[in-house]
């Protein structure tokens, strides 16, 4: 165990059921380095140091703190999310040892952006990858998300060289990536992947304007229209057909 590791942690919630498989207690880390044009998440935005609210925690106090809810997690797990959990993997790694000692499923949600030494040492400690991969070409991530793609993929390549499960996620914005050769180059780009369990079309929100209005910023998407269940439906059923068994995990 490392010494005087501390990550910083934005929330926690205490179950939670749609970030991993069975109940979970969900980890968001504070801090990302992503401008995501769709992201609910704004006050995850800034660094530790300008964001003093977040509350700095021990590997081993936030183990402690997950134990209490431990007798609901013997179907689930834990899943560390953000922000981004990959921009402070020291203290992600550490915790992950901590829960597989008490044999806790750990579930890592990431864009996939972080030092890949690093990343590596946490997937060494991690059952089940959530991977997001928000668009189908390298123009539209480094203008939406101020990524470069080539980053993203590389991480998921080191997913399928460590054999860890994979879930990967795809949100569907309207007007912006919602096109079907878009969501088939997705689709196709997913398929590859040989460690591939699942993989999900998750619809656009617009649940988060609030948070931008409070903090004074614009949302980029605010004129974007919220995508259906209706439309993710009629998306997965064109995925089924155009790939078929390639995409595991589409609802029937």
């Amino acid at each position: 165990m490392k010494e005087n590791v501390c990550g910083y942690v934005h929330s926690f919630q205490s179950l939670g059921a749609v970030d991993g498989p069975g109940l979970r207690c969900v980890v968001f880390m504070q801090g990302c380095p992503l401008r995501c044009a769709y992201c609910h998440n704004p006050d995850t935005w800034a660094l530790p140091d300008q964001a003093p609210g977040c509350r700095p925690y021990t590997p081993e106090q936030m183990a402690e703190k997950i134990s209490r809810y431990k007798v609901y997690l013997k179907n689930g797990g834990v899943t560390v999310s953000g922000g981004e959990a990959l921009m402070q993997p020291d203290f992600v790694r550490e915790l992950f040892i901590l829960l597989k000692k008490e044999g806790i499923h750990t579930a890592l949600d990431t864009s996939c952006v972080g030092n890949p030494e690093k990343a590596a040492q946490v997937l060494s400690y991690t059952d089940l990858v959530l991977a997001d991969l928000k668009f189908s070409n390298r123009e539209d991530y480094k203008q939406y998300c101020g990524a470069s793609m080539e980053q993203v993929l590389d991480f998921i390549r080191l997913t399928q060289t460590m054999e860890i499960p994979l879930w990967i996620r795809h949100v569907v914005v309207p007007g912006l990536n919602d096109r079907k050769e878009q969501i088939l180059e997705t689709g196709r780009i997913a398929s590859q992947f040989t460690n591939l369990e699942k993989f999900e079309l998750l619809p656009f929100r617009k649940i988060c304007m609030s948070k931008y209005e409070q903090m004074g910023i614009d949302f980029p998407l605010k004129d974007h229209e919220a995508c259906s269940e209706k439309h993710i439906k009629a998306l997965e059923e064109f995925l089924r057909q155009e790939l078929g068994e390639k995409l595991p995990g589409l609802r029937a």
